[in-house]
């Protein structure tokens, strides 16, 4: 049978692959177009099972957040290369399943690869991955995902694809909320105030202080002074409300909020690769190089 070009072209359009893996399919398809794609998929289910054991700790973080900024979803969203996440396909089906996640509210990865990919669709999650690895020729995951709901609003912010923030704020105003969240893209918070922080691992940090400071053959009630002077210094760095606002180190966190009449109830961090092996870069302190510039 003979498959004409514009058949060729209009079934490449629908699916994003080859020409050659189209015009084949529709070989084997007698020219039916449906058949077609059913058979790319088939073959993309198995390019997926090839490539799902190499490493993808490259890709995006995509955040969407409604029009009143009362709702919100973020994404992580793995590729083996750099070069595939700059990808527009790419980048669009990470943008897609971060409006998925705010709108659908899935339980876990599993649920949200079964949703369709946009409302009223066919195409899942699942099946708009599993094209993408056939058209891009790479291992490529969703990882993780974070949805937030508030009665407040939602900041957000996002640092070169590669780091995402989204904080819940009650008072203030979007430009406070951004400041906010671009500050917490730069400097690491681990929680929100002094008080959040576990008694186990302030007991811990304690129980090395002590240690340290006894090697300087001090009385005890000076070492306790030290020690207690060091708890409090570690508590600000690893808190955000203690940390020096980074556009203004001269104003703790706490004192913008004060000023801002707005107080922070919590927020998400995501970095792409954090906890896959992969070479190091201090993605940090870009951000901090250019919230300071701001």
């Amino acid at each position: 049978m003979t498959i004409s070009a514009s058949q060729v072209k209009e079934l490449r359009e629908r699916t994003g692959l080859g020409m050659m893996e189209c015009k084949q399919a529709l070989v084997e398809a007698n020219g039916d177009d449906e058949l077609a794609i059913e058979i790319l998929r088939k073959r993309a289910g198995a390019k997926v099972e090839k490539k799902a054991a190499r490493t993808a700790a490259e890709g995006v973080i995509s955040i969407f957040v409604n029009v009143d900024r009362k709702l919100a979803g973020m994404v992580e969203v793995n590729s083996e290369t750099d070069f595939v996440a700059k990808e527009e396909k790419f980048q669009a089906f990470a943008a897609a399943v971060a409006e998925r996640v705010a709108e659908a509210d899935p339980a876990d990865i599993e649920a949200l690869q079964q949703q369709p990919l946009r409302t009223g669709a066919n195409e899942t999650v699942s099946q708009a991955r599993e094209a993408l690895v056939s058209t891009m020729g790479e291992n490529i995951n969703v990882r993780r995902f974070v949805r937030l709901q508030t009665d407040g609003h939602i900041g957000s912010y996002i640092h070169g694809r590669r780091i995402g923030v989204i904080v819940e704020l009650d008072g203030g105003d979007e430009g406070l909320a951004r400041d906010i969240a671009m500050h917490v893209a730069a400097s690491r918070p681990e929680f929100v105030s002094k008080g959040d922080v576990p008694e186990p691992l302030i007991a811990k940090e304690r129980e090395i202080f002590i240690a340290q400071a006894k090697e300087s053959g001090k009385p005890d009630d000076i070492i306790e002074k030290m020690v207690d002077g060091r708890i409090n210094k570690y508590l600000n760095e690893i808190s955000l409300r203690g940390q020096p606002f980074v556009k203004d180190p001269d104003i703790t966190v706490e004192k913008l909020l004060k000023e801002g009449r707005a107080a922070v109830k919590g927020f998400y961090r995501y970095e792409v690769g954090e906890g896959i092996e992969k070479a190091a870069c201090d993605f940090a302190s870009e951000v901090m190089a250019q919230v300071k510039g701001s």
